[in-house]
């Protein structure tokens, strides 16, 4: 019975179908039928062809599809129509104005959406930065290490809302410097700043992106500035990693994002004192850091300096005699592939700092996106070049240190310079950084993935040389600089010291200095305190545990052994009090 059922079921279905098949050809057939003209063919208005595809793209957009900032046209039809008839007559000026207008509108659309994919490019990196610090971590810690990558997003994200973005940038636009003009110039950011003798400290503005901050363009480089925020707050989560109770880190990351970082990113990006250099104290361009070798890098590598200092080593790293002991990431592959794709979002990170595609020498982005991968071939080649002559070995770990390290230092001069400068740049700091890491190492800084020498280090070297190496030929009018002539050539731009400009160095060096102690003292205050109030540093036990197990609850790996032969050697050798 139920068979049956079931088949005179299909059959209803079946029938159904092809009853709604011939109802539509014949609706087409009659439709087709009324359209039809005499002699048989439909009929075609004799000045409208007929719509044809357009596979190559060339024939679609005209003048039809030109828009103003409202969405609507910004010719009607009957405008068009009449500039149609009136082709060969000149053009009045309200035509020009309404023309000129969509091309406004069109320049800053595409800006907008460079600006964004690039942001989005830069957000991608913290998958790289997971990937690299997990992979350099023992395998007891991986959950952790990944928690504190995933986490420090949202925390720093919402701390950036609040009002780390109005404080580095709420006065951008009243500073003599100036809003971008490829972003509309973002007018509404024209909150107070306090200042100290004309040189500006810190911009206000309203807090939680409200009133006039709600802007499209602000909140476009609301997004973008956020994501360079987060690179500086992730960098220390590598630092301080395997020993960092995690509840202090959670509040660690309000403070990155909310003092530590906008502080000095005001004083550089958002129209503050060492940006203004120039203009107060004619020294080049101002301090320049085109895409942040310092602001980000620099700033993050040195707060997790700080922090290791009050946090201390990991158990067993050193031995009685103070001797550091060699401590073997878990998971090399990993952090190769995650460098890779740190290196990928770079190219959202230094290319999309022109903040556009269109307008003002924005066309240097190609320049830019090849100083960036060969200053990364340049760090690669020499770590492993310097490995090898000291171990004998090549070795991957340094190699991919030195790869983000000429990444790193290629930041804020990669606009200014030559390609010859950018691989040299890139060959300084992969050397410099593997040097770095071993002799902090020795003082003391046990730094698990090598993210103060890599950041910290490299990045001050990296603003360094835009005093050294820029040529001229790019940042005209830089910081309010030389905007008709710079050393009485028009057109020049952002020049270091082999290029005969003395000056810029000398703002390259204080803007060093200012970094290194802003960023050190500021951290070394909040850490200290932290540490007095609820503790930063997790337990002997916890350590020698693993702080998956310990603070997560759950290990990363829980089919596999995840203690090696350091940590049994370090649990029978030292006294779990001591922390060394």
């Amino acid at each position: 019975m139920k068979l049956f059922l079931d088949r005179r079921l299909r059959r209803a279905c079946l029938f159904v179908w092809v009853l709604l098949t011939v109802l539509l050809i014949a609706a087409n057939v009659r439709t087709y039928a009324q359209q039809t003209t005499a002699g048989g063919t439909p009929p075609v208005a004799a000045t409208t062809p007929a719509p044809q595809p357009d596979p190559g793209g060339v024939n679609t957009g005209d003048r039809t599809n030109a828009a103003n900032a409202s969405s609507a046209a910004a010719f009607s039809a009957d405008d068009l129509k009449k500039l149609s008839d009136a082709k060969d007559k000149p053009a009045s000026n309200g035509d020009l104005l309404k023309v000129l207008d969509t091309v406004g509108q069109g320049h800053l659309g595409i800006n907008i959406v460079w600006t964004l994919v690039t942001g989005f490019l830069v957000m991608f990196m913290q998958v790289g930065f997971a990937m690299v610090e997990t992979g350099f971590c023992r395998a007891k810690n991986a959950a952790h290490t990944m928690m504190m990558n995933i986490m420090i997003y949202p925390i720093g994200m919402l701390g950036w809302w609040i009002c780390g973005f109005a404080l580095m940038f709420g006065s951008l636009a009243s500073s003599k410097i100036g809003g971008p003009p490829s972003l509309g110039g973002l007018p509404t950011l024209n909150g107070h700043e306090f200042s100290i003798g004309g040189f500006g400290i810190l911009g206000f503005n309203t807090p939680l992106m409200g009133a006039n901050l709600y802007d499209a363009p602000i909140y476009v480089l609301f997004l973008f500035q956020l994501v360079f925020m987060d690179t500086a707050a992730t960098i220390p989560t590598g630092a301080m990693a395997e020993r960092w109770k995690f509840s202090a880190f959670l509040v660690y990351g309000l403070f990155i994002s909310i003092i530590a970082y906008p502080v000095y990113g005001h004083l550089m990006w958002g129209g503050g004192g060492l940006a203004s250099l120039g203009l107060l104290a004619k020294l080049g361009h101002g301090a320049v850091d085109f895409a942040g070798s310092s602001v980000v890098h620099a700033v993050g590598g040195i707060v997790g300096a700080a922090g290791i200092c009050v946090l201390g080593p990991r158990v067993g790293k050193y031995d009685k005699d103070g001797k550091p002991r060699a401590i073997a990431a878990h998971h090399i592959p990993m952090a190769v592939i995650g460098a890779l794709i740190l290196a990928f979002g770079w190219f959202g990170f230094n290319p999309g700092s022109t903040l556009g595609a269109v307008g003002a020498g924005n066309i240097r982005i190609g320049v830019i996106a090849v100083n960036t991968a060969l200053a990364s071939a340049g760090g690669a080649i020499s770590a492993l070049w310097y490995m090898k002559q000291k171990t004998g070995k090549f070795d991957p770990g340094m190699t991919v240190n030195g790869f983000l390290a000429g990444l790193v230092a290629i930041t804020a001069p990669s606009a200014f310079v030559a390609s010859w400068g950018a691989v040299l740049i890139g060959l300084i700091a992969g050397v410099l950084c593997v040097v770095s890491c071993f002799f902090l190492e020795k003082k003391g800084l046990d730094d698990p993935v090598g993210a103060v020498s890599v950041h910290g280090v490299c990045g001050i070297f990296g603003l360094l040389s835009v005093g050294i190496f820029s040529d001229g030929t790019y940042g005209a009018g830089w910081n309010g600089v030389g905007t008709d002539k710079y050393l009485g050539v028009a057109g020049k731009g952002v020049t270091g010291l082999l290029y005969g400009d003395s000056s810029q160095i000398v703002a390259q060096l204080i803007a060093a200095v200012v970094c290194i102690v802003w960023s050190f003292s500021i951290a070394w205050l909040f850490f200290k305190a932290q540490h007095r109030i609820m503790g930063i540093r997790a337990t002997d036990e916890q350590q020698l545990i693993g702080l998956d197990i310990a603070e997560m609850g759950v290990a990363a790996y829980p089919d596999f052994g995840q203690r090696s032969d350091h940590d049994r050697e370090v649990a029978e050798t030292i006294e779990p009090s001591t922390g060394r």
